[in-house]
């Protein structure tokens, strides 16, 4: 099963928004993604629906974040993305009537309930305020360079 990586690429565009001092198009996210233009919109609506970025049509418009990175959790970003799934892993249904694999799905989906738990509560824990932060202190120790992904 191919990693959902939406959630890291999402987190990974409102910071580079923040720090960027107009909107960004589309067609500008979708080539730091390496993706399609398309896509980028289908995704950044659901964090305009949360109320995270505003989108401008014609020229001059794009992408704009409207809350302080400190007001974003990895959770809200989760949310505003759909919640996709957090595991790949999960109950077989090969035998349903089998009293080992009724043993084995009712043992994974406890441990698979609980480890959820504690994963959406850490993501609601981490702003991006602080993995901004972390950039910002790694970068400081590299270098007073421009940085950019794209070098």
């Amino acid at each position: 099963m191919r990693n959902d990586s939406r959630l890291s690429r999402m987190l990974h565009v409102l910071i580079h928004m923040d720090r960027h001092e107009h909107s960004v198009t589309s067609e500008m996210i979708a080539k730091m993604l390496n993706t399609n233009p398309v896509v980028v919109r289908r995704t950044m609506a659901g964090l305009r629906e949360q109320g995270y970025v505003r989108s401008e049509k014609g020229h001059g418009g794009g992408w704009t974040l409207v809350r302080p990175l400190s007001e974003i959790t990895l959770l809200d970003v989760y949310n505003a993305i759909g919640e996709p799934h957090l595991f790949a892993i999960g109950p077989a249904d090969d035998q349903p009537k089998c009293l080992v694999e009724q043993a084995v799905n009712a043992a994974l989906e406890d441990a698979m309930k609980e480890a959820q738990a504690l994963l959406l509560r850490r993501l609601g824990d981490v702003t991006l305020e602080k993995i901004a932060a972390d950039f910002e202190a790694k970068f400081s120790a590299l270098s007073a360079t421009p940085y950019s992904c794209a070098s």
